[in-house]
Formats: C-alpha cells, structure tokens, sequence
C-alpha cells in the first residue's frame, strides 16, 4: 500500500488513540484530520478538540450522532428483537457502522486518502471498521496501527507518549484495571480484571446500573408506546428516539437491569468475556417483544425469531452494509407494519416484565379465546377434522413401524 497523505482518524481523546494521532504524523508523515463522535457514551468531548489540537491535527471534526445513532441503527436492529449468541444485545457492533460511514465521508470531504481506528489485532471492532468502510469505498486505505506499530506493550506506550509530549493521565500510567467502551445503547468492559471467567466481576465495573440487590424495593411501572415497531413515546409522552433511549437507560439502570456476563465467540476465532450494560435495550426489547405478541401474526413471528440469528450474527461479525442484511432488514421492516400499540412493564430488582398491552392493530380476540360461552365465535368440532389431518402421517409411520416389527 502506498503511504497515505491524509488521514482521518477516529478519534477518542484518550491516550491510545492520541498516541496512534502522533504515531500517523511522526512515523508515516501523514497529515492528520480526527473525528470523534457523540454517540451517548456519557463524555465531555470539548476535551478531545483542545487535545487534537495542541497535537496539529489539521482539521477537527466533533459530532453529535445520537439522534441518528438511534434512529438508523438502533430501531432497525431491535425490530429484529436481534441478540447474539442468544444474550448480547450488540451495543458495540451497532455503533461501528456508523462510526465508519463518517470517516469515509469525512475523508471525501477532506480530500483524505486514508482512514485508521485504534481498535487491536485480536479483537471483532477491526473487523467491522474496515468491512464498512470498504462497503461503503472500496478505494479508501485503512491503516490499523496496533497491526502494524511496535508499541506492544504499555510501557512502550508511555514510553513514546513521553517523549512526544502527549499528555498522560496519572491512572495511564499503570495498567488499567479493566477496558470500556460506552455509548447510548450499552456499555462493554472488558480485559484485566475480567479476564477468567471463573471470577465474579466486582461490583465497581458497573457503570449504568444499580446492583439489582439494592434496587428499590417498590416496583415501578412504565408504558411505552409504538409505531411501526418503534418506540415513540414513554408514559404518553412523546420523544425522540435519542431521548426514549436516554429515558429508558434511566430507568432500567435505577431498577438494575441490562447486566449481562458473557463469554462470547468472537468473529475472529477466540472467545471472550464482557461485562454488558444495557438498561434502555432490555427495556426496548421486553416491550418490543410484548407488543408484537398481540400484532404480529404467528407465521410472520416464527419467521422473525428464525431469521434473528443470521441478522444478529452479521451485526456481530461487521457485515451492516452488507445485501443480506439489507435483504432481511426488508423483510423485518414489513413484518412491522401493525406492530402499533402500547405496552406497560413493572421494572423489579433487575427485571423488566411485560403485564399489559394493547393496540388498535390487535390479532387478539378474546371472543375465540375465552372460557365462557363463545356465543358461535369459534366450533370446537372443527378441531377434530384439522387433528386427524395433522395426524396422518404419523399415522402411516407408526403403521410401518409396527408392519415392519411384526
């Protein structure tokens, strides 16, 4: 690969990522643009401008996504009611799409040849960086410092930090005690401390979420209400999809729920431990789930639940823009269609639970379904024909077992 001029780095204001600015302009001569996104993850970002700039990047773009992030990403995935490996609501994997789409629109803008990451060799967020970005320019180069630097440890690190004259908090300098990454959805702590899954995580890694045990001991009720499979609206009120988010974060996270300790197959071939919080998701997704339970007809609902891995698993494994996710994103979208309506959960030490909904776009017949007289809504004599056709091949199955046996 030819050596990039121009770059544009997504960037954190962390140590890390300032060190790989320095490393792009000290080591491969680049000219450097940053861009650092808001997506949520509870950080002041005036910081990483100032720091950018007393670094000479040439120009420094700051974003807030959050409305977009949720909009565009977030809603479409939890249509799907998507989670991986049958736990993982994708906090991570749904952010990086989007971080991707800026950087190479930003290094168009830019006139930039090139874009770089600070994410490492062994893990999935490479993966989905460069997949995206290549989706969306096959031309653009990639550059993934930790692949290609010989800082491979963290007093190398500190090391060139120093002699560059890159600031370095004082908790820098030793080993940090776990790694996070944050944003509306969730947020993901892993490493260090974490790393054998025999050990109980301490209670300090979580950041979002009350411990379930001391969660408040009177249960509280919230309604949220849906459009076409997204939520629009918490207790009546109207918000946007950042703000229901926002909102739903806050009250999951006091009534302690979203935590997940998973042991996960990465895309790349190893498994993992992570320490999940994602309060807001677990509530979108009882609730999502609570109101297709009464729109959705059951052969659209058995598809979804069959079609949902393979979506989850290309969230995951970084293949967003990719035609089959696009293909069933299509067919997840139409299923959507009538999933209108509200639905109530009781949030209870650690738990959120469905205990009512409703919806004009109802399937539910209370008519067909009730133990008193049905009034001639439903002849149960019916059934009798529609078993004896369901059972006749198995019929002839047990017959030529016995024919065969005697």
């Amino acid at each position: 690969m030819d050596a990039p001029k121009k770059v544009v780095l997504a960037y954190s204001g962390g140590l890390d990522t300032s060190i790989i600015l320095k490393w792009l302009q000290t080591e491969m001569g680049c000219e450097v643009v940053t861009f650092t996104a808001d997506l949520g993850q509870g950080e002041e970002l005036e910081p990483a401008r100032k720091k950018a700039e007393m670094m000479g990047a040439a120009s420094i773009h700051i974003e807030d996504l959050r409305e977009e992030f949720v909009r565009d990403f977030v809603f479409p995935m939890f249509r799907a009611n998507a989670v991986y490996e049958g736990l993982y609501l994708l906090g991570t994997s749904i952010a990086r799409p989007l971080i991707s789409k800026r950087l190479v629109e930003i290094a168009e803008q830019e006139g930039a040849d090139a874009v770089a990451h600070g994410a490492t060799g062994k893990g999935n967020d490479q993966v989905r960086f460069e997949l995206a970005a290549y989706a969306l320019n096959p031309d653009i180069k990639v550059i993934a410092p930790w692949r290609e630097w010989d800082l491979t440890s963290r007093t190398k690190l500190i090391d060139f930090a120093e002699k560059n004259q890159i600031p370095i908090a004082k908790d820098k300098r030793g080993e940090a005690p776990f790694s996070v990454d944050a944003n509306l959805l969730h947020t993901s702590s892993e490493g260090k401390v974490l790393e054998d899954p025999a050990q109980d995580a301490p209670d300090y890694v979580y950041q979002r979420t009350t411990n379930p045990e001391d969660a408040p001991d009177e249960p509280q009720f919230v309604e949220i209400g849906f459009e076409k499979g997204d939520a629009v609206s918490i207790d009546g009120q109207a918000m946007s999809p950042a703000e229901i988010l926002t909102r739903l974060n806050e009250l999951g996270g006091q009534h302690g729920c979203g935590r997940l300790d998973l042991v996960e197959g990465r895309f790349v071939g190893m498994k993992s431990r992570g320490i999940y919080e994602t309060p807001g998701g677990e509530l979108l997704l009882e609730a999502h789930r609570g109101i297709e339970q009464i729109t959705l007809d059951r052969g659209a609902a058995h598809l979804k639940d069959e079609l949902m891995p393979r979506y989850a698993e290309l969230i995951y494994n970084g293949f967003w823009f990719s035609p089959e996710r696009e293909m069933l994103q299509a067919a997840i979208d139409r299923s959507q269609e009538h999933v209108t309506g509200t639905v109530r959960l009781k949030l209870y030490k650690g738990k959120a639970r469905t205990v009512g909904r409703w919806s004009e776009h109802s399937l539910y017949s209370e008519a067909h379904v009730t133990f008193e007289d049905d009034a001639g809504a439903y002849d149960q004599k019916d059934a009798a024909g529609f078993i004896q056709l369901n059972a006749l091949r198995l019929k002839l199955l047990a017959a030529r077992k016995r024919r065969l046996k005697g």
